[in-house]
């Protein structure tokens, strides 16, 4: 049975490659995590191709990619920080990410969704073991529930946009990316890595130009303070916890992002006495999230064979090695990735923050349009563009961005 590779163990062999495999996936993680609009998916649907067909062990191949997959995790923050920085008057309607370097507190950005991501890891890894046993319990349920479970998340998110145009507007959000969703999932697209490629226009549409398009009229990255973390120790640590639990509702849970369940998730990380800085919260806890998603969703593969992600999916193309192989590579990676990302991402803010943002944002959005046509075709563009226009509409509707996951979970929820 696939939960009997819980416990399995290792096999015999040499560690020393093993370690090489995982730092070669480290390194391209770190490499696709630095180029803005490659979603976590989209690549690791593209590994799912290669992987394969690459030379070595099969347990080395598969740490590769996981490692891969989760330093893509950790380093994503990076551009997500640095790129799509809007004008300061558009501030209101900005990425809490982005508000934060606005305010020159970019640098603290960056090490807080280090320590939101890392402590996800520690956190994640023992919590998963009971966790997954009690979902390969209520297994067959859980699928039988799942239209009225994601109808109740999305419910959840439209409320807490509290005013009654707001809870209308994010319906209206939700059904017209679920509409996009249903026009292009599942459906055959020819591109030249044309391996579930269509999310990478979806995704970059949604999120990705939309951002690209507000910042073109800004200033740019405006120089950033020191480094120091001003969160509350205990801010940090709620926001993380909060994060854990919502990777396991990502990663047992389709059609579920890492932004749906942080913000789900926000009221309960920001309930200490005078804990009022949503922004750095939020940032930790979509970080966490997306950390212990990747940690769920191993277990979820491992012992229920029910892959939930793109990095899951590929490691079912390589085979998939005993648990405590792929721990290991999880380990390794999780920690290289968290000292990449403040070493990097200081780095990446003060170079971009030389370029004029109107040229950043051109270069960025035809970066995005040409992967958009490497992984689906002609077709990618065009994807591309319509996902764009809907993707303008929540800042201009005054409500979140991950209304817009309905993309997903609409299809889930009529299929």
């Amino acid at each position: 049975m696939p939960g009997d590779a819980l416990f399995a163990s290792p096999p015999v062999g040499r560690a020393g490659t093993l370690l090489v495999f995982t730092f070669c996936g480290v390194a391209l993680g770190t490499v696709s995590g630095l180029v803005p609009g490659v979603h976590a998916n989209a690549f690791a649907l593209f590994l799912a191709a290669v992987a394969p067909g690459v030379p070595g062990p099969p347990a080395g191949v598969a740490s590769a990619v996981l490692a891969a997959g989760v330093t893509h995790t950790f380093l994503d923050v990076v551009p997500t920080l640095a790129l799509g920085v809007p004008d300061p008057a558009m501030a209101a309607g900005a990425l809490p990410g982005h508000r934060l370097v606005l305010g020159g507190r970019g640098r603290e950005a960056l090490r807080l969704s280090a320590l939101g991501s890392a402590g996800a890891l520690v956190v994640a890894l023992p919590v998963a073991v009971p966790l997954t046993a009690l979902v390969r319990q209520w297994q067959a349920a859980l699928y039988a529930l799942l239209p009225v479970l994601l109808v109740a998340v999305f419910g959840l998110l439209a409320l807490a946009e509290r005013r009654p145009r707001r809870i209308v507007a994010a319906g209206v959000l939700v059904g017209l990316s679920g509409l996009l969703g249903l026009a292009t999932l599942d459906r055959p697209f020819d591109g030249v890595l044309a391996v579930g490629g269509v999310l990478t226009p979806l995704f970059a549409g949604l999120f990705g130009v939309p951002v690209l398009v507000d910042a073109a009229r800004g200033d740019g990255v405006p120089p950033q303070d020191d480094a120091t973390i001003t969160a509350a120790p205990r801010t940090v640590g709620r926001a993380a916890l909060a994060g854990v639990a919502g990777g396991g509702l990502v990663g047992y849970v389709p059609g579920v992002s890492a932004g749906v369940a942080a913000t789900l998730s926000l009221p309960v990380a920001s309930a200490g006495r005078g804990e009022r800085d949503p922004d750095r919260t939020y940032l930790v806890a979509t970080s966490g999230a997306n950390t212990a998603t990747a940690v769920f969703a191993l277990f979820s593969l491992v012992a229920l064979d029910a892959p939930r992600t793109g990095v899951t999916v590929a490691l079912q193309e390589v085979g998939t090695p005993p648990l405590a192989t792929l721990l290991a590579a999880t380990v390794i990676a999780g920690v290289v990735a968290a000292v990449f990302v403040p070493v990097l991402g200081d780095r990446y803010l003060r170079l971009v923050g030389r370029i004029d943002p109107l040229t950043t944002s051109l270069l960025a959005c035809a970066l995005l349009g040409l992967l958009s046509v490497l992984f689906a075709g002609a077709a990618g563009a065009v994807i591309l563009v319509v996902a764009g226009l809907v993707g303008l509409l929540p800042v201009r509707l005054g409500v979140r961005r991950v209304h817009l996951m309905g993309v997903l979970a609409v299809p889930l929820v009529v299929g």
